[in-house]
């Protein structure tokens, strides 16, 4: 039986065309027929002032998030232009990681719309027209979505003019959006009181054929709400790697289909993943009309005239051409690979390997000749430091409003650049480091610990653990060996720290580094204990390079690594691979690769066997303790919250 399917579209304005694609299952049966209207004249505006707000919500709390959103209404209505829409981020009325948050928060869209309007009257904008693009979550058709709403304000009762639900929903790394929403299903552009416009949300515009429909369906501009967490320093760059693929996308799409194109992203930390703005508006032929700042809230305006749309479109004729050919590009998708007039060996593609056995394109190893370059792990430390003092500052000032942070000093480079990058944030007077000694640690370490402190201008004390670790090895378990000893000394120093903290009214920070974490270098329930932590995505080498960017001792962070627990002891003796071939073996095994590959690639097999065992064998202490699920309410499985909700 044939299948039928009838699509409709609208050009720019509402007199719509109507295509009907006949299509016979298996082999191809395709006709179409086209049967076009007149367009009716639609708006007149040939120039639209856009916003793009760069908005930091409150996170799980939907009317605090309201109220900013109506400060930021009274600061648009004294701009000079006002805008004729503007663009809030992706979820902005209660942040993005909510996990099973979403039910409790998501609202239908006309609530939302009367809300809106309730506060921009408040904020002095009656009769004064403003189009807002709001990304929120959404209850619709009793079912839960990640939205954005295009509604017009200021004229009366507000009008919902669109709602795009969001149809390509990251499940992979840090997101979980197919866990806790529905797909949306369409992508569809609008009149607005300006033109005509399309909205996409984040990942949409990932998706080449997101931006290709809004441009066949005659959107001028393509408005793009996000909340894309900040990935990636490599050196030199200055922004996170993940908004140069924003800008990237954004200017492409701009370019390809000649419309203009505004992206705003949201700014903040949410449970250590950092927001980082740099929100951008494309005009037609890929020009940057506006950019937002790195991590900080912004309201940025750009003018756009639509009459550009017509010269870039006729200087490259693409989506004309687009429009063109997609029928016949249609069709060939149902074509025998025969009919065609090409017939590729499916086997040689698919395995890339031609009849004579030999590797066709690129080798399989390639790749391999590099992979002990240590400049694959080099980071750009101006971007890192300012990347973690805001860390610091958000999840101390904002999150939980403490001022003050204790750190423990340990004479090592990891505890030196962690109150380095508190001072940064908090100032050198709110930060104390704490001197935790034990009777066979050595001199050098509390000198060094000094020496850091002075340099950074911090307050010191010091607390000698020995009575304390003594009272309970010496009484009772004289016979402990080293490893006992050490696991007794480090829990110890957290007592002290977490106890300090209660009697300062500040917080306990981490100091622990990414290759400690995974080759389970540490004391479970101690190092790993302080609730936030500026280190732990960041390699030992990488801890290295970023501290003494910022100039800290020399003796410090030239010295061997050592948990002082022994007198000559050092971290590369115990694990038995140093830190600069360890991090690149975990770099490439967190990066899919396997260890007969870091072999093949040059690694000393034992050292591979070392790593791997080690990265393998600890994911326990990385992990909350394992608890005995019996219901469909287990906290962590099924009742799941971020741990800044």
């Amino acid at each position: 039986m044939p299948l039928t399917v009838e699509v409709r579209r609208i050009p720019y304005a509402r007199g719509p065309s109507r295509e009907t694609v006949t299509l016979t299952p298996g082999r191809a049966n395709l006709t179409f027929h086209t049967l076009k209207t007149a367009p009716s004249p639609g708006p007149v505006h040939m120039h639209v002032e856009i916003a793009v707000a760069q908005f930091r919500p409150v996170k799980g709390d939907p009317a605090a998030s309201l109220d900013r959103l109506e400060a930021s209404f009274a600061k648009l209505l004294d701009a000079d232009p006002t805008p004729n829409v503007v663009v809030y981020p992706e979820t902005a009325l209660t942040g993005y990681f909510l996990e099973g948050g979403v039910r409790e928060h998501a609202i239908p869209a006309m609530r939302l719309a009367n809300e809106l309007a309730r506060r921009y009257g408040r904020a002095g904008g009656a009769g004064r027209p403003l189009d807002v693009v709001v990304g929120f979550y959404e209850v619709w058709g009793h079912r839960l979505y990640n939205a954005a709403m295009y509604v017009e304000l200021g004229a009366g009762e507000p009008r919902i003019v669109h709602v795009h639900r969001k149809v390509f929903l990251p499940t992979y790394g840090v997101f979980q959006e197919e866990r806790f929403v529905e797909a949306g299903h369409a992508v569809r552009a609008f009149d607005t009181r300006w033109g005509r416009a399309a909205m996409l949300i984040c990942e949409d515009l990932f998706h080449s054929i997101s931006a290709t429909l809004a441009a066949l369906d005659g959107a001028q501009i393509l408005l793009v709400p996000s909340a894309s967490p900040a990935r990636g320093a490599e050196p030199g760059s200055g922004i996170p790697a993940n908004l140069t693929r924003w800008h990237r996308l954004a200017q492409g799409a701009a370019e390809e289909h000649g419309v203009g194109v505004a992206v705003s992203q949201l700014v903040g930390f949410e449970g250590g993943k950092g927001f980082a703005g740099g929100s951008v508006v494309f005009g037609p032929r890929g020009q940057l009309l506006a950019a937002g700042p790195l991590w900080d809230e912004a309201l940025i305006g750009a003018g756009l005239d639509l009459e550009e749309l017509t010269a870039a479109r006729t200087d490259q004729p693409l989506l004309a051409d687009l429009e063109r050919a997609l029928p016949r590009l249609l069709q060939s998708r149902h074509l025998a690979p025969d009919e065609d007039g090409f017939a590729p060996d499916r086997a040689d593609t698919a395995t890339g390997v031609n009849d004579r056995n030999e590797w066709v394109g690129r080798p399989p190893r390639a790749g391999r000749s590099d992979a002990r370059d240590p400049g694959l792990l080099e980071i750009d430390p101006a971007l890192v430091t300012d990347w973690l003092v805001r860390f610091l500052q958000d999840e101390m000032l904002v999150r939980r409003g403490f001022e003050r942070a204790v750190v423990g000093l340990s004479g090592g480079v990891d505890s030196a650049l962690t109150a380095a990058l508190c001072a940064r944030a908090l100032g050198p007077e709110n930060v104390t480091g704490f001197l935790l000694p034990y009777r066979t640690s050595s001199p050098e370490s509390s000198a060094h610990a000094e020496l850091v402190a002075d340099a950074l201008g911090i307050r010191t004390r010091t607390v000698d653990i020995s009575d304390a670790v003594d009272g309970y090895l010496v009484r009772h378990e004289p016979e402990a060996d080293p490893t006992r000893r050490g696991n007794v000394m480090a829990r110890m120093r957290m007592i002290v720290l977490f106890d300090q903290s209660a009697k300062l009214g500040a917080l306990p920070i981490g100091t622990g580094n990414k290759s400690e974490r995974l080759l389970g270098y540490f004391t479970w329930h101690a190092d790993d204990s302080p609730p936030i932590n500026p280190l732990g995505d960041l390699f030992k080498t990488q801890v290295w390079s970023l501290a003494r960017h910022l100039g800290l001792p020399p003796e410090v962070v030239d010295k061997p690594a050592t948990a002082d627990l022994i007198h000559g002891q050092t971290d590369e003796s115990d694990l038995g691979v140093s830190y600069t071939e360890a991090d690149l073996m975990l770099h490439h095994l967190l990066n899919g690769r396997s260890p007969e590959w870091l072999k093949e690639a040059g690694f000393e097999p034992a050292k591979v066997e070392i790593v791997f065992r080690r990265l393998e064998g600890t994911h326990w202490k990385r992990n909350l303790p394992t608890v005995a699920m019996l219901s469909g309410t287990a906290i962590g499985e099924w009742y799941l919250r971020p741990v800044d909700y």
